[in-house]
């Protein structure tokens, strides 16, 4: 079975057969950095991958030696002769964008390289579970040109904490991928040989878990991380267990746990067990056979 590939303007959607989508940003020669465009292809994209009942999880990445710039300068010097209100317009766009991949109700896998600057990094803290190449760089960098990481910072500071996003969004100093790991901007950090494998463990164990818990549970840490623990947030918690207990999905996992036997989403599951730590072209085996994309984009890694 073919992948189905969609292509907008500087944005590439491919879907396999098993639900997992990949996302590209296809811009190289501007080292991926995005403009209202990109910005309405990636709000396109979403929108069409969260109403669409196939898609698993979604992996979002950056073609090329860069993950993304952040925003095009020569957008932003276009935004500063209009009014305020095309600006609030524009950066309403982004504001939505960060917000639609933050809720988007599947798992998703963010995989970095080259460099990851300004609004870049607010895509990447949206993600449930970043990778970065070993020699990834990153910085917030917009008070360098008299600007303010305005609409990524909810995010940015979610993810590595008040502390850290005072510092490096003041500074607007550069970064590599360890101490992004240690500020938890990124979960792990992998050689070129290795970011593959890692990305088909995600998608392994993905594909293993019941979709409709994934999602409820990714709507609970949202709902967790916005309320104090008081009786609201309890009785939500208590609610929702029950709820998940009678459901659907709710009743396969537990018959399937007591019976020993796979529960029915995982029936076209690849396991963990026959991944290769040295599949480069991420064409990864299961139980009906290959993964019919390839998880490229990441090529030319030694150049900068």
């Amino acid at each position: 079975m073919d992948s189905k590939s969609n292509t907008s303007g500087h944005v590439i959607c491919d879907i396999n057969h098993q639900g997992v989508a990949l996302l590209s940003i296809n811009r190289p020669e501007k080292h991926n950095a995005f403009n209202a465009q990109i910005i309405q292809g990636l709000l396109s994209h979403l929108a069409n991958l969260k109403k669409n009942p196939k898609v698993r999880c979604l992996i979002l990445q950056g073609t090329g030696k860069h993950f993304s710039a952040g925003a095009d300068l020569n957008w932003m010097k276009s935004m500063a002769s209009k009014s305020r209100s095309d600006n609030q317009d524009d950066a309403a766009s982004l504001a939505l964008l960060m917000s639609q991949l933050d809720t988007f109700p599947h798992p998703t896998l963010v995989r970095v390289q080259g460099f990851a600057l300004g609004g870049a990094l607010g895509l990447i803290c949206c993600c449930d579970f970043a990778i970065a190449l070993h020699n990834a760089q990153f910085g917030l960098s917009e008070v360098k040109i008299g600007l303010v990481p305005a609409t990524i910072a909810p995010y940015v500071c979610r993810a590595i904490g008040t502390r850290q996003a005072r510092r490096y969004m003041l500074t607007a100093e550069r970064f590599n991928a360890d101490t992004a790991q240690h500020i938890g901007l990124i979960h792990s950090v992998a050689h070129e040989n290795e970011i593959e494998d890692l990305t088909n463990r995600f998608i392994a164990s993905v594909l293993l878990n019941s979709p409709d818990a994934l999602s409820k549970t990714k709507a609970l840490c949202l709902h967790c991380d916005a309320s104090p623990i008081e009786a609201e947030l309890i009785d939500y918690t208590s609610q929702l267990i029950a709820e998940v207990r009678v459901s659907q999905q709710g009743q396969e996992g537990l018959n399937a746990f007591f019976d020993k036997r796979k529960p029915s989403w995982a029936d076209e599951s690849f396991s963990s067990e026959q991944l290769s730590a040295e599949s480069s072209n991420a064409t990864f085996e299961n139980q009906t056979g290959k993964v019919d994309f390839k998880l490229g984009g990441l090529g030319e890694q030694g150049e900068q």
